[in-house]
């Protein structure tokens, strides 16, 4: 029998955690043993200053398109999760008959358990296996979600945690009862994407639009508008390299990564960046083909990362990875990348160095490509799936 499994999303919007787990749905969907569908908390996102619609998102795309069936309930996304009591009874009742229908439930990230929370002070909540995707090192920094998974694992209502890194396993232990069942699986990537450049004419030809000489080191920085993130630190760091190679460019891109958003600009004019060779260029659409045009690939965040994907899909497309030590990054890029102090002088004396080795270093990021796969992320999940549903079967 095909295992029925259904993920919630609080939103479809920008974000490393929707694009892995939108990959783990997309390859376990194909491969036909299960049928996985999406139950999305909203249509709409407001986040890092910039308005998406799930429509519009590339992963709700990528989703639709391989035959997964999405169902999105009215809400809209914000900087704060949806609370429980938000929730009207026609989206309650729809919620309920989509996971009446599944063998288990995925939840990604902990937001979308207020949901559930809802359903069952309602008497709504079906008898499913449910298993929380956790994809931080600071589960402090999910506002009331954090209770919401509390009192989800405290009650039974959740069955599982599956936590994209060791640095998130960890953390989220200290807020959860013993004996729950926890997991952890690496995060991997699509290397059949995120390659290494074939035509140097293609590489040159983005290199035009953006206005960057073909001969110009790049340093790239995908991440959305957030403290998180710590964009600050990134322009900081880039006012220091740009005085020690001029001939430097800087490519930022994620949501509210534009001139526009006021607050970004704000720290541009703080960093008293050269404001010609920083490229803001806000969400893209063409990811891969921006990691085969930089040299570095860049992380400068505070707190709150797991295992980056932006570091893993730079570095199998010839990028070499240089980020701060927060959640398993160091760990994930050992052999191939580098590690900084938060410090801006720090960074691009680094950076500096990575460039002034980029030969050595771009053959031991692409050495490292076989590694970064996703194929071994999809078993696992996949193992983890069955292990739920067979739960459910000797309960009954």
């Amino acid at each position: 029998m095909t295992l029925r499994v259904l993920s919630l999303y609080e939103g479809f919007f920008a974000g490393g955690a929707r694009i892995l787990h939108s990959d783990v749905v997309a390859g376990l969907h194909a491969a036909g043993e299960q049928s996985h569908g999406v139950l999305s908390l909203s249509a709409q996102a407001r986040r890092d200053a910039t308005v998406q619609f799930a429509h519009d998102d590339p992963r709700y795309r990528r989703l639709a398109g391989a035959g997964v069936e999405i169902t999105a309930l009215g809400g809209t996304a914000g900087a704060e999760p949806m609370d429980p009591s938000s929730f009207g009874e026609l989206d309650l009742y729809r919620a309920a008959e989509a996971i009446a229908q599944a063998d288990v439930v995925l939840s990604l990230k902990e937001q979308p358990l207020g949901l559930l929370l809802a359903l069952r002070a309602h008497g709504l909540m079906p008898s499913v296996p449910v298993a929380a995707c956790l994809h931080r090192s600071d589960p402090t920094h999910s506002g009331p979600a954090l209770g919401w998974l509390r009192e989800a694992a405290e009650t039974g209502l959740l069955t599982a945690t599956i936590s994209c890194a060791e640095s998130t396993d960890a953390a989220y232990a200290q807020h959860l009862p013993f004996g729950l069942d926890r997991r952890v699986v690496r995060n991997g990537i699509d290397i059949d994407v995120f390659t290494p450049e074939a035509d140097p004419a293609d590489g040159a030809a983005l290199r035009v639009r953006l206005g960057i000489p073909l001969d110009a080191p790049v340093v790239l920085l995908a991440a959305r508008f957030d403290a998180m993130k710590d964009p600050g630190l990134f322009l900081r760091a880039t006012a220091r390299l740009s005085a020690r190679r001029p001939d430097a460019h800087f490519v930022m891109c994620g949501a509210g990564m534009r001139p526009d958003n006021a607050a970004f600009a704000s720290l541009m004019t703080d960093a008293a960046v050269p404001a010609d060779r920083v490229h803001a260029l806000g969400i893209r659409g063409d990811m891969p083909d921006l990691y085969r045009i930089a040299d570095i690939v860049a992380l400068t965040s505070a707190f709150g990362e797991a295992s980056p994907l932006c570091l893993l899909e730079g570095a199998a497309s010839g990028a070499t990875p240089v980020t701060t030590d927060v959640g398993d990054a160091a760990s994930s890029v050992a052999g191939f990348g580098l590690v900084t102090p938060r410090e801006p002088h720090a960074i691009a004396a680094v950076w500096e160095s990575v460039l002034s080795e980029r030969g050595r270093l771009r053959e031991a990021a692409l050495a490292a490509r076989a590694g970064l796969s996703r194929g071994r992320m999809i078993d696992e999940y996949r193992a983890a799936i069955e292990g739920l549903a067979e739960r459910r079967r000797l309960a009954a």
